[in-house]
Parts: structure tokens; C-alpha cells; sequence
């Protein structure tokens, strides 16, 4: 694929994991700003152009290293991927995050101050993920797992109470935006993750810990923005025929 200045972020991101970490590295949106084009992408980070093509050139995916073709495999199996791995990760780290964040703030925050603020926005963003997931569990991923079942079996599905899948769709979107917000606020709040001279080892694990959970953010919203989404109203208009309301 020829990337130039025009094409979008989350063609970009498709391409290989290679590809999506040299755009995480350089602090290229490529989950909820996947629509963007790169150019624009670069330059709201404060990276060249120039730079992301050269070291996408040199990052290129050799053959047989790419990870699972997400575009391809069943839509139940790319959701059960995103609950057992994402989800999974996301629960497992706001356990740990949460009180290991409220005790380096009792040891540090009077000369930390802006831990205060890191230890709040994490709180935030803990509530926004976990009742978005609940919703994608409940309501979302279910309605889309049936959707699948009936095209193979040439059938159409119950109609859900909210219309389309357009509009949980649009409100997942809407709360990956958010949550996004909150985390670039603590990578904002905490100087980009930088540990200071006078450290200890929780402060360092907190860090670190954030930094991993943006990472896993950025990932898990990519493949949903990117790709169980579009793939699931492409999939409803199939089936249907038409737009739905």
C-alpha cells in the first residue's frame, strides 16, 4: 500500500502490528482518530510526515509475521477475542492500578502533586470502561454474534430494541472518545509517564502500568472503531437490505 499525506490513519493501522506501533510510538491517534487522514494525524501529534513513512518503510511486516487477520475471521470470534483479552486486561488492570495509584499518593503526591490529578483521572476512566464494557457484553456483542448467526443461516435476526446497530455502535464510539480524553489527560498530568529522580519502585510500577494500559487501549479500540464495527452494519445492510433507523 502507498501511504501519502491523504490516506487514513486506520489503513494505516490495518496493515500489521508493526505498522500500529510505529504509529504508538510516535503518539499517532490511530484508534479513535482512525478516520483521519495521516498527514493531519502527524501533525496534530508534532510528527513529520516524512518520519512515520520512513520508519513505516523500515518496520515493514516480514512474511508470516502478522498477527491474526482481524478483517476476515467470524465477527463472534473477533468479539470473544476483544472480551477475553481487552476486557479481561482492563479489569485486571484498574485492580491493580487503583490502590497501587492511591498508595504512591499518600507517599509521594505532597512534593507530586499532579499524582492527585493522575489518581482522579484514573478513577474516571475506570468507571467510563467498566460500564462501557458491560454494555458491549450485554448488548452490543450479543446482538452482533446473532446478526452473524442468522446470515449464515439465511435468516434474519429478532429486531433489537435500539433500531440498528448503528446507534449502540455510535455510543460506543462516542465513549472510546472519552475514555481516550481521560487517558491522554493522565499522559498529560504525568509528563508523558516520566519518573522522577526520588522514585521508588510503586511509583515506577504505576507508571509503567499507565503507559501499558494506554497501549492496550489504543489496541482494543482499534479493533473495534476499525474493524467489528464497520463489519457489523456492513453485515446488517446485507442482511436487510436497506439502511435501518
Amino acid at each position: 500500500m502507498e501511504i501519502d499525506n491523504r490516506t487514513q490513519v486506520k489503513d494505516v493501522a490495518l496493515a500489521d502490528r508493526n505498522s500500529r506501533q510505529v504509529l504508538e510510538e510516535a503518539g499517532v491517534d490511530y484508534c479513535c482518530g482512525g478516520s483521519k487522514p495521516l498527514g493531519e494525524a502527524c501533525a496534530e501529534a508534532g510528527v513529520k510526515l516524512e518520519e512515520i513513512q520512513k520508519r513505516l518503510r523500515e518496520q515493514k511486516s516480514e512474511a508470516g509475521s502478522a498477527d491474526t487477520v482481524w478483517t476476515s475471521v467470524p465477527l463472534a470470534e473477533l468479539a470473544r477475542h476483544i472480551r477475553k483479552k481487552h476486557h479481561r486486561y482492563v479489569r485486571e488492570a484498574i485492580g491493580r492500578l487503583r490502590p497501587l495509584a492511591g498508595k504512591v499518593r499518600m507517599k509521594h503526591g505532597e512534593k507530586h502533586r499532579e499524582l492527585a490529578d493522575v489518581e482522579e483521572l484514573l478513577h474516571a476512566v475506570a468507571r467510563e470502561m467498566s460500564a462501557h464494557m458491560q454494555k458491549e457484553e450485554l448488548v452490543l456483542f450479543p446482538y452482533i454474534e446473532a446478526l452473524e448467526k442468522a446470515a449464515n443461516c439465511g435468516e434474519s435476526p429478532e429486531p433489537p430494541f435500539f433500531g440498528t446497530v448503528k446507534n449502540p455502535i455510535h455510543m460506543m464510539m462516542r465513549e472510546h472518545d472519552a475514555a481516550g480524553e481521560l487517558v491522554r489527560k493522565i499522559r498529560q498530568a504525568s509528563g508523558g509517564y516520566a519518573i522522577p529522580a526520588d522514585s521508588c519502585a510503586s511509583y515506577k510500577a504505576l507508571y509503567e502500568e499507565l503507559c501499558a494500559f494506554e497501549a492496550d487501549l489504543h489496541e482494543h479500540v482499534h479493533l473495534e472503531n476499525n474493524i467489528l464495527f464497520p463489519r457489523a452494519v456492513e453485515l446488517e445492510a446485507t442482511i436487510f437490505g436497506e439502511p435501518r433507523q
